[in-house]
């Protein structure tokens, strides 16, 4: 590679993080998703606009780069109990699904004048759901260790393995081998899927341990391992044909089971975020505009479909599975778009033979506006569930809940009641409980409330944002109900988990006292003002509490509790 190519490489890159930080800036001001924000500077740059973006293979290079590290930082926090636990409903929506999916999307092609082939082409592409972009936004969220969190992982891994099916046949058709030789292609897969899983599992059991014991003697090297595990199983998944994805997820699943995990993923978050902003423009720059125009009218018929058919048909499987509505929308809007391998899918088919150009131009609109609309669709989930919970009614059975809640409530009498089971308020709620009061913990990660279960009180399943929820919560004697919900900075007041649960409370007609967690006087006072009785600021008040006991010359282990004059300003 000469000076000059490797120069203009710098600059190209250059270019695209600047109008990456400069589109980012505005889709900022005009609150929109930095995803949405991210793929417009790859459209900008591609082809069809100021042809920046050329070098396609160092894009492609960092974007793989970060795909691998974000399937390995999602395996890193995997629970391998809780994926057993949550298998059947996975397996069932994840199949249940494509196969919808792919029968109704096969009758709109035919209705729309397609032929059979490219119907069924368009059909199966229109089943892939990008893992990537879903796993994105949930974790931006906060969400991905949420119970409809977990659901959607699962059934997009299961996607996954669909995808790579098919994409297995398809290439056996492309070299002209067909019947047995792509069947035994199928089971090679497996079988290499089941050497490494027996590997991973090893590891696990023998090395994992004390081999990142070792490293953590040196920080910078146990981040430089990490990256290179992540990318190596990677690359072996490619190589054996299951996907980079997998393989990074394996890579995380290895290690999580390590008391150095969350070290390990809090180190690695921004080079996640820097490098999935290259997969972002890569996939934007792939779009070429040039041949979308004449599929408008078919490729809104097809991004309806699945903008609504995907989420409906989730939340149908779920519903007769036992799981409340909310629970099946919120994992249902996860399948609400299609992925980059519906492209990559379409591709081969144009390469081989079996559909035009002009059916990969179609797919490829769907992919914009169903990745476009989704975004928001997720971003503003609990919103959406909310303007249209009265038309779900008939996809919850009656005796929903129950694979949720797995809870037994005994006399029901509570003392306090704890939102929020993170590290604050599960130290809120333990030091309640050594002060002699009974509390009932609520989360919706059920990683959290198995860990608050541990501890020996109650806690369960539960999302506080939900009115129906906590209707049917033992709200009698409940002296204080308190949230330690973190903040989530959507820039929308009407947004905020912690405005919506003091307003449900009260609608409730509940007769205790709320408190409320807030990391500024901006949101304090907005919390105080929908009805809050006191608001805590945990880093303010932990400050006062320690500048309390130093000037009190009290020893650090003092079991003292301060009442810092701020906290009073916000109570009274």
């Amino acid at each position: 590679m000469t000076d000059a190519i490797r120069d203009y490489i710098f600059y190209e890159i250059a270019a695209l993080l600047v109008l990456a930080a400069s589109a980012g800036f505005v889709g900022l001001l005009l609150r929109q998703p930095l995803i949405v924000s991210f793929i417009a500077v790859g459209i900008i740059a591609g082809p069809s606009v100021l042809d920046i973006a050329q070098s396609e293979e160092h894009i492609d290079l960092l974007a793989e780069l970060g795909i691998a590290l974000l399937l390995f930082l999602v395996g890193l926090k995997l629970d391998l109990k809780l994926v057993r636990t949550l298998g059947p409903v996975a397996l069932m929506t994840g199949l249940g699904q494509v196969a919808f999916t792919t029968i109704f999307g096969f009758l709109i092609g035919l209705a729309l004048g397609f032929d059979t082939v490219t119907s069924l082409y368009i059909a199966v592409a229109l089943t892939f759901s990008s893992t990537i972009i879903i796993v994105k936004l949930l974790s931006d969220k906060r969400e991905i260790n949420s119970l409809h969190g977990r659901i959607a992982l699962g059934f997009l891994i299961v996607q996954d393995l669909v995808v790579v099916m098919a994409m297995i046949v398809l290439s056996a058709l492309g070299v002209g081998a067909a019947g047995n030789a792509a069947l035994i292609d199928v089971l090679l897969v497996f079988g290499y899927g089941a050497m490494m899983l027996a590997a991973v599992g090893l590891f696990i059991r023998f090395i994992a341990n004390p081999l990142v014991e070792r490293l953590s003697r040196a920080p910078e090297l146990m981040v430089s391992f990490a990256i290179g595990w992540a990318a190596l199983l990677a690359a072996i998944g490619y190589y054996l044909g299951f996907g980079k994805e997998l393989g990074g997820l394996l890579a995380g699943v290895s290690l999580a089971s390590t008391s150095f995990r969350e070290a390990i993923a809090a180190r690695l978050a921004s080079l996640r975020d820097f490098l999935l902003l290259f997969f972002f423009i890569a996939l934007g720059a792939s779009l070429d505009l040039s041949i979308l125009g004449a599929s408008v009218s078919a490729a809104s018929v097809f991004a309806l479909f699945v903008l609504i058919g995907n989420p409906l048909i989730v939340l149908a499987i779920m519903g007769a599975m036992g799981y409340r509505r909310r629970t099946g929308f919120l994992a249902g809007l996860t399948v609400a778009q299609i992925s980059e391998f519906s492209l990559i899918f379409m591709a081969m088919g144009v390469s081989i033979g079996h559909v035009t150009e002009q059916a990969l131009g179609l797919v490829t609109l769907v992919g914009l506006i169903t990745i476009a609309a989704s975004t928001y669709m997720i971003t503003y989930s609990h919103q959406l569930y909310d303007l249209i919970d009265p038309l779900l009614k008939t996809f919850e059975r009656r005796t929903a809940g129950g694979k949720e809640d797995a809870w037994t409530p005994g006399d029901g009498a509570y003392d306090a009641i704890v939102f929020g089971l993170g590290r604050y308020g599960l130290a809120i709620a333990l030091e309640l409980k050594d002060a002699g009061f009974r509390v009932l913990g609520i989360d919706f990660s059920p990683i959290a409330v198995r860990n608050a279960r541990a501890r020996d009180f109650d806690a369960i399943f539960g999302d506080a944002t939900d009115p129906e929820f906590l209707a049917h919560l033992p709200l009698d004697g409940v002296r204080w109900a308190v949230s330690a919900v973190p903040d989530h900075d959507t820039g929308l007041t009407h947004d905020d988990p912690r405005q919506s649960l003091i307003t449900a409370l009260h609608g409730l007609n509940f007769e205790g006292h709320v408190a409320v967690a807030a990391h500024s006087r901006t949101a304090a006072d907005r919390l105080k003002s929908a009805g809050a009785d006191l608001v805590l600021l945990p880093f303010r008040d932990a400050a006062a509490q320690a500048a309390l006991l130093i000037t009190q010359n009290k020893p650090p282990h003092t079991p003292a509790i301060a009442d810092p004059e701020g906290q009073k300003e916000f109570a009274q």
